[in-house]
């Protein structure tokens, strides 16, 4: 059933398990949709937010969900850089599905680290997103209260799981939760049947299901990032070498698409070679190293692509608003136009220049602005001369 919000698509595979590439197709294109959605809502969230009284309350998951998503964006790119457009044989294939569900170690918020998968990440965007909506009232109609009943079922039966997830020794407390959500669940349930009004006791409930089931899902992250054995230093450097050779791809297109282009070199994970078991602690900290510089590379790359886009909106923007003058100021705005448009087609693209003709476009629309219709021909000469140039 479709949703009005977004819904994180179901990814394929398992870690370094090969995949039919239709299958990884789809999902490249419902992550890029999920993406896309979900960041129109939290600029929404974002926004109410800040108008609640209880904006302080509210503001740390609106923080987290906001992390979540760059991590998300970011691994998307990745994706994007290593899928080559469909260029892609089975060792492709596999670091694909390493990616997807390798860690993206991202700080969560208080400082504490989420070592979640894609998969987990859009997940816990999911729930955060629905319990912002809830407890910022955003959702628009009430649905009926079979419907809230429903989903408050498959929430609880999503937090069972995260509690059986949890190491025995440590499971009393959320077994504690569970019960009372199981209970309480039960008995708004009961009460609907017989025809009582239970929309004052949903709201509270749907609250503190969400909080928990986020609480566990990022409680089951801090297990897993504190795990550091043999199969978690393998298993890390598998991702950071599959993130590596995305890299490498990115820093490619990134060098045939602009210039001047960033210089820097990707690392080399593999160069650590095998971690053994009396130097595992000090293999993560180097794998931390690793994936520092990792991410310095990631952002390089991708703001050098930005950089492109940026100029490009700028430029487009400037020529439409060109287009409504007339007479000589028309003909040296659409020579500038035209320049512009010009250099952004070529490759790689002159990023200085692309820049220099954004800020020319720019100043001549200002200059024109400030002189009116009376702009005397000398300042149309001049201006033409600036085009010359």
């Amino acid at each position: 059933m479709s949703s009005q919000f977004a819904v994180a698509p179901q990814a394929p595979g398992a870690m370094g398990e090969d995949v039919d590439p239709e299958r990884l197709l789809t999902y490249l294109t419902d992550l890029g949709a999920w993406r896309d959605r979900r960041k129109v809502e939290l600029d929404e969230l974002d926004e109410a937010c800040l108008r609640s009284p209880d904006r302080d309350a509210l503001t740390p998951d609106v923080m987290l969900s906001m992390t979540l998503w760059q991590a998300v964006a970011g691994r998307h790119d990745l994706l994007v850089a290593t899928w080559d457009s469909g260029r892609v044989l089975e060792p492709e294939r596999r670091r694909l599905t390493t990616l997807i569900w390798g860690r993206l170690d991202q700080r969560g918020g208080q400082g504490s680290a989420l070592a979640v998968s894609l998969p987990e990440a859009c997940r816990l965007s999911d729930t955060l997103a629905g319990s912002l909506r809830a407890r910022l009232r955003l959702d628009g109609a009430e649905p009926d209260v079979s419907a809230r009943v429903r989903d408050l079922r498959a929430a609880v039966e999503r937090i069972r799981d995260l509690v059986a997830a949890i190491p025995a020794k440590n499971r009393a407390s959320a077994e504690q939760v569970l019960i009372g959500l199981d209970r309480r669940l039960v008995d708004v349930a009961d009460r609907a049947k017989r025809g009582a009004d239970v929309g004052g006791l949903l709201p509270a409930l749907e609250q503190e299901s969400a909080r928990t089931e986020r609480d566990l899902i990022v409680a089951a992250s801090q297990r897993a990032k504190a795990k550091h054995d043999l199969t978690t230093a393998r298993q890390r450097r598998d991702e950071l070498a599959a993130r590596g050779d995305a890299l490498q791809r990115l820093a490619a297109r990134t060098v045939g698409a602009v210039t001047p282009a960033p210089t820097l070199a990707v690392p080399d994970v593999n160069a650590l070679g095998e971690p053994t078991g009396s130097d595992v602690d000090a293999y993560l900290q180097r794998l931390d190293r690793v994936e520092a510089a990792l991410e310095t590379v990631h952002r390089a790359y991708s703001a050098a692509l930005e950089k492109r886009e940026e100029f490009a909106g700028q430029i487009r923007a400037y020529a439409s608003k060109a287009a409504a003058l007339t007479g000589d100021a028309a003909d040296d705005a659409a020579e500038l136009s035209r320049r512009a448009e010009e250099t952004l087609q070529r490759t790689p693209v002159d990023l200085d220049r692309l820049a220099a003709l954004a800020a020319a476009q720019q100043s001549y629309l200002a200059a024109h602005e400030r002189a009116g219709s009376g702009r005397s021909a000398a300042n149309g000469g001049a201006a033409r001369e600036a085009v010359r140039r």
